[in-house]
């Protein structure tokens, strides 16, 4: 299957093909939650980043010196109107700044 956009979590999307992990947060887990608390906090953040990416045009922006992850990512911070989408979700409570480490959701 060709992904071309869509939503996959709270910080990864596919942008026209290309897979993105959004820089600049940290969401809840959905494939492999270590409790139901995380499980049910990444699903509403992931539909919320839906509905965000929704309102209109967005930029996928680089940050710092690193183009992709250790995954094959593309790290990218997702901005609209000079401001991050993330920090929107980081402001609700469905996403944490990024420390440059995970921190348990549970």
């Amino acid at each position: 299957m060709v992904r071309r956009t869509c939503v996959i979590d709270g910080d990864t999307i596919w942008l026209e093909g290309v897979k993105i992990r959004i820089a600049d947060i940290d969401t809840p887990e959905i494939s492999q939650p270590r409790c139901d608390i995380e499980y049910d906090l990444g699903i509403r953040a992931r539909d919320r980043l839906v509905v965000l990416l929704n309102q209109g045009e967005f930029s996928a922006v680089p940050i710092g010196n690193r183009d992709e992850d250790q995954y094959g990512r593309k790290l990218r911070v997702l901005m609209r109107d000079g401001r991050s989408i993330g920090d929107q979700l980081v402001a609700e409570g469905l996403a944490r700044t990024w420390s440059g480490r995970r921190e348990p959701w549970c």
